[in-house]
């Protein structure tokens, strides 16, 4: 079983607009609303491809009710932690220059007592796991240790975390040295300090990971495709040339591929490609972390993975 890790979901809501002038009243053309949050998005690819997986994290309030309902009508299975607060939305903006501005909400603030009732969860759940997905960012009162601190049970426990966040959660995520990690040349030059400007600078970055003890270590190179180290080895993963509809989720959509494609005990080679063909996949549909099964198995072909 996938065991996905989202703490702090999000109702998402999608406007489209003509144009966006601040000061003035606009009127949407269209609402769209959605269960959001990257590890539902993980969970929801994961479950298109067929994999035995469940999501869990922290949901609250009515917002709260929408995603499980909604999840619920997906089929993706679930056992959420319900807490006091009301779970967040996400905006997003889009208008038809093509620019999209998204407003993302804090999210809840999560006690103490809470917060040890999903320790718990996890702990239960973790048994039954057999890789365990961490993606996004968390609720206000979670402290930025926290995604370390599953890493090392999971750890323990001898099965792989694949960890997908940002800033100091994920240096200290890093320091817990869980299976995979995908940060962005942003993130790896916040957490660093270094400029990385060409290939071979991403790839020394990815060497780097693996030294510390990190198995799997991709950096996205966008539309470019990615470069990946798994034990010592470096690959260049290139990408087909695609008309994008909408490239939010295509991250998550990666992930969910990558646990995915350990899940079937493929090689790394065809681990990798499975990600990128779930990435891109996600790109070339209006809707943010949703791929259609066929359009994945026919990019997988399309895929090249070669050594560095």
């Amino acid at each position: 079983m996938i065991l996905v890790i989202n703490l702090n979901a999000s109702v998402d809501k999608r406007y489209t607009l003509s144009e966006l002038t601040k000061g003035k009243v606009m009127r949407a053309a269209s609402v769209d609303n959605t269960p959001g949050g990257k590890g539902i998005h993980v969970a929801n690819v994961a479950t298109i491809l067929g994999e035995d997986c469940l999501t869990t994290g922290m949901l609250g309030g009515k917002s709260g009710d929408f995603i499980a309902d909604r999840l619920e009508d997906y089929g993706i299975r679930q056992d959420f932690v319900r807490v006091a607060g009301e779970t967040r939305s996400c905006l997003a903006i889009i208008t038809d220059d093509g620019v999209q501005t998204e407003i993302l909400e804090p999210g809840p603030q999560v006690s103490g007592a809470e917060l040890e009732i999903f320790r718990q969860k996890y702990n239960e759940l973790l048994e039954a796991a057999d890789i365990i997905v961490a993606s996004g960012s968390v609720p206000r009162g979670v402290p930025t240790d926290f995604y370390a601190r599953l890493i090392q049970e999971a750890r323990a426990a001898a099965k792989p975390f694949l960890l997908d966040t940002s800033g100091e959660l994920l240096r200290q995520g890093i320091a817990a040295r869980p299976f995979f990690i995908k940060p962005n040349r942003d993130e790896i030059e916040a957490l660093t300090g270094r400029r990385i400007t060409t290939e071979a600078e991403t790839a020394a970055e990815v060497r780097r990971f693996l030294e510390q003890g990190i198995s799997l270590a991709v950096v996205s190179l966008g539309a470019q495709g990615s470069i990946a180290g798994y034990e010592g080895r470096l690959y260049r993963v290139t990408v087909p040339k695609i008309e994008a509809v909408n490239p939010v989720g295509s991250g998550d959509s990666y992930v969910a591929g990558i646990a995915a494609g350990l899940a079937r005990g493929l090689a790394v080679e065809d681990v990798l490609k499975l990600a990128a063909a779930c990435g891109t996949a996600n790109a070339m549909e209006p809707e943010s972390g949703f791929v259609r099964r066929a359009v994945v198995e026919e990019l997988l072909g399309r895929i090249q993975v070669e050594r560095l």
